[in-house]
């Protein structure tokens, strides 16, 4: 071993995890519904500092068949299901085109929690999209309407190009549309809760779709 990678293994196995008093989650007093749960744990990961608790990671499947995983935001969590947005012609909209089913993962380490959501995806209206695009803040209107999301990029002087041209136009019309922009939905056919516990007695509480209604199981952790 190299003193690179000592270095590294020895910085690594320094890390701790929760050195801070966690939540206990009584399974027995879950709701039935997931997501009544998940906007309690949201609101409780918010008051608790959890910096970004918005962010989570989606989980798609490749033309190859394999596994393929980025970082973005939460837009809503309804009876609908799980909402985020992105361009239909990116990697991920193209993904989600011909294998429409995801995973999500949250993880709010303030509190020891991680949220797993898994269900088909189903892309909403243009009418929402447009809405869900008009709704955010000026930067991610100018960041969608720079266009070419994952596409392979000559040089960063063409980004830094198009990106200035399309935050002038974000202020001039904040009504501009970006065509391929789309509000997605993941609908839950399974939804995990999972409480970490300092003596690794971890609370894995997991709701599964059974038509109409949602059944609760404990897992091992």
């Amino acid at each position: 071993m190299n003193d690179a990678q000592k270095a590294f293994r020895d910085l690594l196995h320094t890390q701790r995890v929760w050195d801070v008093p966690l939540p206990r989650l009584d399974p027995a007093s879950a709701p039935a519904d997931p997501l009544a749960l998940f906007h309690s744990w949201f609101a409780e990961a918010v008051a608790a500092g959890q910096t970004e608790p918005h962010t989570m990671t989606l989980a798609t499947v490749d033309p190859e068949g394999l596994p393929d995983v980025r970082t973005l935001m939460l837009h809503d969590a309804d009876g609908r299901g799980w909402h985020f947005a992105t361009h239909a012609t990116s990697a991920k909209g193209r993904q989600l085109a011909a294998r429409p089913y995801a995973a999500l993962g949250f993880y709010w380490p303030a509190q020891g929690r991680q949220v797993r959501v898994r269900g088909p995806v189903t892309p909403a209206s243009r009418a929402e999209s447009r809405a869900d695009l008009r709704a955010r803040s000026t930067g991610a209107l100018a960041s969608a309407l720079t266009g070419s999301q994952s596409e392979v990029l000559p040089a960063y002087d063409d980004l830094v190009r198009a990106s200035e041209a399309a935050w002038e136009r974000a202020r001039a019309e904040p009504d501009a549309e970006a065509e391929t922009w789309t509000l997605y939905v993941v609908e839950p056919r399974e939804v995990e809760f999972f409480q970490g516990d300092a003596r690794r007695r971890h609370v894995r509480l997991r709701y599964r779709r059974e038509g109409t209604d949602w059944r609760r199981e404990l897992l091992w952790p």
